[in-house]
């Protein structure tokens, strides 16, 4: 059996290099891989391209990376922190806005081997015309918009053609994961990290609690093992026993 679990979040998140683009799972704080997020800033990497539904609200999970001015990139729905429309006002880092079911559906696309799909969300709005501005100069103006996107009339509605995401890696958080990277998410946690985990050329989990392989019913599987490389522990969880305690029989 291949076993895909480490112990070491450090040296497994070592592997991914300043630049890099990382398809990020959760909503809010909820599912939000942070040991693999703070592991990040821990090896000072930079100049990263983060896809993820929304930065939050403090200097957490993705807000740290944004506060400390490692992003290049941010492909998101909600980027609320103001910290980063400083960051990006200034000319300091690139923003793509997504309406939010465009994003899950670009990552599951991606992850499917979907080049691209039409969707009328979008359609017709600054989002897709190309004048939304992707990157501001140092000195306040529009230095890049985002390029404008094909449209197409279908059954008398307008429609937006958007490419699947494909990522260098992706970032998930699940509660429950075996050593062969079968995972089972919790409750809201069951969000945007399937998607992310599909959309990783190298996917990593981050896992509350670690189960005998096999003990996962195939229904409860969200995310399958085949979409993941590597299984670490979340920070402070009881995936950090070699497996998860049973009651006696």
């Amino acid at each position: 059996m291949i076993d895909k679990f480490r112990t070491e979040v450090l040296s497994v998140v070592d592997r991914v290099p300043s630049g890099s683009s990382i398809a990020v799972g959760g909503f809010g704080s909820s599912g939000r891989p942070d040991a693999l997020l703070d592991a990040l800033c821990d090896l000072d990497r930079r100049d990263l391209h983060l896809i993820v539904n929304n930065v939050g609200d403090d200097a957490s999970g993705v807000g740290r990376l944004a506060v400390e001015g490692r992003l290049r990139r941010l492909t998101a729905s909600f980027p609320i922190l103001q910290e980063f429309y400083d960051s990006y006002f200034a000319g300091k880092v690139e923003l793509e806005l997504i309406p939010q079911g465009t994003l899950a559906e670009r990552l599951r696309a991606g992850g499917a081997g979907i080049p691209a799909f039409f969707t009328p969300s979008g359609a017709g709005t600054m989002l897709s015309d190309g004048t939304f501005t992707l990157r501001y100069s140092p000195e306040g103006g529009v230095a890049e918009h985002v390029p404008a996107k094909e449209h197409r009339i279908i059954g008398g509605r307008e429609y937006v053609l958007e490419e699947g995401i494909v990522a260098d890696f992706g970032f998930v958080k699940a509660h429950q994961g075996d050593r062969k990277g079968n995972l089972r998410f919790r409750l809201s946690a069951r969000n945007f990290n399937p998607m992310a985990g599909m959309a990783g050329r190298h996917t990593i989990a981050e896992i509350e609690h670690l189960v005998e392989v096999d003990e996962l019913h195939p229904d409860d599987v969200h995310l399958p093992g085949v979409f993941v490389d590597d299984v670490v522990p979340a920070a402070g969880a009881g995936a950090q026993r070699p497996l998860m305690e049973r009651s006696p029989s």
